[in-house]
C-alpha cells in the first residue's frame, strides 16, 4: 500500500490553493481529482458565466492572471489558467482518481480509498472537493410532480435550447440573475425569489468594489466563525441587471405556490403553463467520502470545523468552503489564504508525529 505525506481531494481551485501551499510549507502532496482535468468545476458551468471580480483580484498564489488586470474573465479563460496553474504546481496530481472513502486509523493516519480499488494511506488530508457536485434543491411545494423541464443552473449551459419557451429561474443570486437575464432575450422568463433581489454597486467612486474589500480589509476578515448561518451577498452591478429587471426583462414574482403537471400557481392566484423550472439555489458541501470518519461531519453532512481545521481530528483540513473564515473564502481571490493557514497547521501536526 502507498503512504504519502498528504493527500489532496479535489483538484480545482481550492484543490491547487491547498496543493500550493503545502508544497511552500514542506509538504510533498498527492492531489486526487475525481476528473480528467485539474480545473474542477469551472468547465461545466454555464457558456456566458464571467467572474464578479477582476483579474487583478481573481488569481491564485504564485501566479497572477495574465492580461488586462482590469478586464472580468469568462470562464474559458478562468479553465485555462487553472490548467496553466497545475501544469505548474510543485505537486502530483493525478486525474481520474475519485475518493470514495477515507478512514481515520490508529496512529493518527489516514485511509484514502479510490474508487477502482487504489488505496493509499496519508498523514494529512485535505477536503477540498467543492460542492458543485452538490447542488442544492429546496423542497418547493409540487416540485417533485411537475412535468416540464426541471433542472438546476449546474446543468445549464446556454438559453438556445429553451428558445420560445416559458421559464421560470428560482433564486436571487448571481447566477440566478444573470442567467435569467439571458434567457429573457429568447424566452419569456419569470425570476421566482422570496424577497426582492438585492443589488450592490459593481462600482464606487470609479473603482471596482474588490478594491474596496481588499483596502479595507474586509474581505479577509474572520466573519466566517461568528455567522451561524451565511448571509445572502446581494448580486453585484454595473446596471444592466437592475435595468433589466426594471424593464421586465426577465420579469420578477415572489415564488410561486404550487406546481401540479405542466402549471404553476402564483401568489396571487394566477396560473399558467410553464415549459421549464431552473434552480438557481446554491450548492451544499459534498463531503460522502468522510461519512466513516467520526466527529468529521455533522449529522446532516455538513462539516465541523473551525477556520477550516477538524476539531477531532489535526489531520485532516477543509478548503474551499462558503464563509470558511471571510466572505471570498470560496472564490479565487480568497481561497488561497484559507490554505495558507491549513497548510502551515498540517505542516506542524506532520512534524510533531
Amino acid at each position: 500500500m502507498e503512504h504519502v505525506e498528504a493527500v489532496v481531494i479535489g483538484g480545482g481551485q481550492s484543490g491547487l490553493a491547498a496543493a500550493h501551499a503545502l508544497a511552500r510549507a514542506g509538504v510533498k502532496p498527492v492531489v486526487l481529482e475525481a476528473s480528467e482535468r485539474a480545473a474542477g468545476s469551472w468547465p461545466q458551468y454555464y457558456d456566458s458565466l464571467t467572474l464578479f471580480s477582476p483579474a487583478r483580484f481573481s488569481a491564485l498564489p504564485g501566479m497572477p492572471f495574465g492580461g488586462d488586470p482590469d478586464r472580468y474573465p469568462h470562464r474559458d479563460e478562468v479553465t485555462g489558467y487553472l490548467d496553466h496553474y497545475a501544469a505548474r504546481l510543485d505537486a502530483e496530481i493525478r486525474t481520474r482518481r475519485r475518493v470514495a472513502r477515507v478512514t481515520a486509523e490508529e496512529g493518527g493516519r489516514f485511509r484514502i480509498e479510490v474508487e477502482g480499488g487504489a488505496t493509499l494511506t496519508a498523514g494529512a488530508v485535505v477536503a477540498a472537493s467543492g460542492s458543485f457536485a452538490s447542488p442544492y434543491r429546496p423542497a418547493l411545494p409540487g416540485l417533485e410532480s411537475f412535468t416540464g423541464r426541471l433542472l438546476h443552473v449546474a446543468d445549464y449551459r446556454r438559453p438556445e435550447v429553451f428558445a420560445g419557451q416559458r421559464v421560470v429561474v428560482v433564486g436571487a443570486g448571481n447566477s440566478a440573475v444573470q442567467v435569467a437575464a439571458e434567457l429573457a432575450r429568447k424566452s419569456a422568463t419569470t425570476l421566482a425569489t422570496r424577497a426582492p433581489v438585492k443589488f450592490a454597486r459593481q462600482h464606487l467612486l470609479g473603482r471596482d468594489l474588490h478594491f474596496w474589500l481588499t483596502r479595507t480589509g474586509l474581505d479577509a476578515a474572520p466573519l466566517g466563525r461568528l455567522l451561524h448561518t451565511p448571509p445572502a451577498q446581494p448580486v453585484l452591478d454595473d446596471g444592466r441587471y437592475r435595468a433589466a429587471l426594471a424593464a421586465g426583462l426577465p420579469e420578477r414574482r415572489p415564488v410561486f405556490t404550487a406546481l401540479d403537471g405542466d402549471t404553476l400557481t402564483w401568489a396571487d392566484g394566477t396560473v399558467e403553463r410553464v415549459d421549464a423550472v431552473i434552480l438557481a439555489t446554491g450548492y451544499r458541501p459534498h463531503l460522502p467520502y468522510l461519512a466513516d470518519i467520526a466527529g468529521a461531519l455533522d449529522a446532516a453532512g455538513r462539516p465541523r470545523h473551525r477556520d477550516g481545521a477538524s476539531p477531532s481530528h489535526p489531520g485532516l483540513a477543509f478548503v474551499g468552503l462558503e464563509w470558511q473564515r471571510s466572505l471570498s473564502s470560496n472564490s479565487l481571490r480568497g481561497v488561497g489564504r484559507d490554505a495558507g493557514r491549513a497548510a502551515r497547521r498540517l505542516a506542524a501536526h506532520l512534524a510533531r508525529r
